[in-house]
């Protein structure tokens, strides 16, 4: 049935008034395109914008591999003051405009892809209650985004609050129960000595006899987290630290100095490679420059040795030094390798490297079916892996801090004002977003 206009004249006026406003609208419908190029003033506030769009319900579409990465979000007038207040480069372009880019995207001949963000992911960050921002990474750079975070410890983890988030970042730690193996430099260190009172402490609180059997259960319950469909992510000692300790469940790997009795004489040989998530065949040597068999018993149950196994690769970046230590991001198919393409969003693909407790991992150590997504091919370490574990998934990054190449105890925060288009930092926000996209079955 035809629309009827209405019959009086002052109700048609209205209605026409009304129609060539939608119409007009329609025609200057627009588009914000936050550009991720050599272009953009701000790389790591830009994934703040994204994170408080998200907030407000509104769908990021990141665009992958195009202009680094960009974010195309509809034309909102708050956020385009946001991006402004933040100091985020952005474009208001027109639909027609858009659309033009869209359809680049979708030519099969191009390496670009459209990803929809659909959720701000609810972040945790495992850390204890002496955590500073400014001694991780991860919730430095989220601070500075301005993309919040919840903080959870032990006692919160054995409670079982792991469900209601979606992602997760394992603060600098230690999952053997060794206390960082900071033994040898710091065991008079006020603050190590409290340290260890407190983990005690919580351990017995909590129902354990030791700090390793209390950290053991926190690793297992982290598994059944990343299993239900959670995402772990993890940089520096948490890296290696977590795997040795989900290979060696059951295994006393502590001297007498961190849990009171003896090591397990054969503790080698009990480790179980097919619990672990990212490692195989690693030895718990704990000094890297004496490899020989020789050495390996009597050096296992050294803690004045700054390591925990041979997956480090530390001695190997702190032979070649600063200047030629980088590590290269791959080059994934956009259409076909969705997940790492989207973890490798960056305007560099050879970036920076930084050292570490864990600076690296040794090639020859990464489980096969480990996606290896940055390495140093000339010394035989990668320094980005990512992988699957039954429903979740698990993202592993080596090194501190990527704009302090050799962070130490004590050193002042960096000031990330000072390096807002780090490639180094952006690698951790992709991972933040992650949780956020529509999922999709990856083709391969």
């Amino acid at each position: 049935m035809p629309t009827k206009l209405p019959s009086d004249p002052r109700s048609a006026r209205s209605f026409t008034l009304l129609l060539a406003l939608l119409l007009g609208l329609g025609l200057q419908a627009s588009r914000l395109l936050i550009p991720m190029d050599g272009s953009q003033r701000d790389h790591l506030k830009a994934y703040g914008i994204a994170y408080w769009t998200l907030q407000r319900d509104v769908t990021v579409e990141w665009l992958l591999n195009y202009r680094g990465g960009s974010f195309l979000i509809e034309h909102i007038p708050a956020i385009e003051q946001e991006c402004s207040i933040r100091g985020v480069t952005h474009q208001v372009i027109a639909d027609a405009q858009a659309a033009a880019i869209l359809a680049e995207i979708a030519d099969p001949e191009v390496n670009m892809e459209v990803v929809k963000l659909e959720k701000a992911p609810r972040i945790a960050v495992y850390a204890p209650a002496s955590f500073q921002p400014w001694d991780d990474a991860v919730a430095l750079v989220m601070t500075y985004a301005e993309i919040p975070y919840e903080r959870i410890y032990d006692p919160e983890v054995i409670a079982g609050v792991l469900p209601q988030y979606d992602w997760l970042h394992l603060h600098h730690e230690d999952f053997t129960g060794q206390y960082g193996k900071f033994y040898r430099n710091y065991r008079n260190a006020p603050w190590y000595i409290a340290q260890v009172k407190e983990s005690e402490e919580m351990a017995a609180t909590l129902g354990f006899a030791k700090v390793s059997q209390m950290k053991l259960a926190v690793a297992t319950r982290i598994r059944d987290y990343v299993a239900g469909g959670g995402y772990l992510f993890t940089m520096c000692s948490g890296t290696d630290s977590y795997d040795i300790a989900l290979a060696a469940e059951g295994v006393d790997i502590c001297t007498p100095e961190f849990d009171h009795d003896p090591i397990d004489p054969a503790a080698q040989q009990k480790i179980d490679f097919n619990r672990s998530f990212a490692f195989k065949d690693f030895r718990l040597v704990v000094d890297v420059h004496l490899m020989g068999a020789a050495h390996c018993a009597k050096l296992i149950t050294d803690p004045m040795v700054y390591e925990f196994s041979d997956i480090d690769a530390t001695d190997i970046h702190g032979r070649i030094g600063q200047p030629r230590d980088f590590f290269t991001l791959f080059d994934f198919s956009a259409k076909w390798d969705i997940v790492p393409t989207m973890l490798c969003q960056s305007h560099e693909q050879v970036v920076r490297g930084f050292m570490g407790q864990t600076t690296a991992f040794r090639k020859g150590l990464v489980k096969p079916g480990v996606t290896v997504m940055g390495e140093n091919k000339a010394q035989g370490t990668v320094k980005y892996i990512h992988g699957e574990y039954a429903l979740g998934q698990w993202t592993y990054y080596g090194g501190h801090d990527p704009e302090d190449y050799q962070h130490m105890v004590g050193d002042p925060p960096t000031d990330l004002s000072l390096h807002p288009n780090s490639s180094g930092y952006r690698l951790i926000l992709n991972n933040i977003l992650f949780p956020a996209a529509r999922k999709r079955k990856q083709k391969t």
